[in-house]
């Protein structure tokens, strides 16, 4: 059974069992797609709004790419998840003979490699979402201004979750190439998301006495 077919309780019994899967990984993928599922209701609650007429068919432009991030994002959930148990199943292979400990070395290496490209695809989805999420708090819906700002939360978290998940990795990893290559991909992402969500929180609060 995947983990996205499960109902909540089913899946936060699963995470607090004594399992190391599914755990942050797969909780990063899953908390910044809420955030873009929030996005997608604040499109929902500004399209057909009289007031909102002048950005429609932007707000209809961007639902469609906030459920496309939706989809993928919780996608990752599970292959988060998969990409553990690949690894895992690495570290079980014999390590009797000299042969069989560079086999056994070289398949945890790979599976890690594979392992830590999952949570940078998250980083980059938090990416595109954390832009969504701006407009619409800025353009959407006043009466779900909260809920644009939630979204930019759940991003951001999923994000700096899914950046601890790369260095992890990284951490057990031999190439210096690839180490070098993703450290930095994962800080500039990490980085632009920072600041973007900044902005959405700095402007939501911004709409409210004190």
């Amino acid at each position: 059974m995947s983990l996205v077919s499960k109902t909540i309780n089913e899946f936060n019994l699963e995470l607090a069992s004594t399992s190391p899967a599914p755990g942050g990984g797969s909780v990063s993928a899953l908390a910044a797609s809420m955030g873009a599922s929030l996005i997608s209701m604040v499109c929902q609650l500004t399209i057909g709004k009289k007031k909102y007429a002048a950005v429609e068919e932007e707000m209809k432009a961007i639902h469609r790419q906030s459920e496309e991030l939706r989809a993928q994002l919780t996608a990752r959930i599970d292959k988060d998840t998969d990409a553990f148990n690949v690894v895992m199943s690495a570290f079980g292979l014999p390590k009797g003979t000299d042969e069989e400990k560079q086999k056994r070395d070289q398949a945890i290496e790979e599976a890690t490699k594979k392992a830590t490209l999952v949570p940078l695809e998250v980083m980059r989805l938090c990416r595109d979402a954390i832009a969504l999420s701006e407009t619409v708090a800025v353009k959407g819906n006043a009466n779900a201004l909260s809920d644009a700002g939630v979204s930019a939360l759940m991003i951001r978290s999923g994000c700096r979750g899914a950046y601890y998940n790369v260095k992890i990795n990284l951490a057990s990893l031999k190439d210096t190439a690839f180490i070098a290559e993703k450290n930095a991909e994962a800080a500039a992402l990490l980085r632009a998301v920072d600041e973007k969500s900044d902005a959405v929180l700095a402007h939501v609060e911004s709409q409210w006495k004190s």
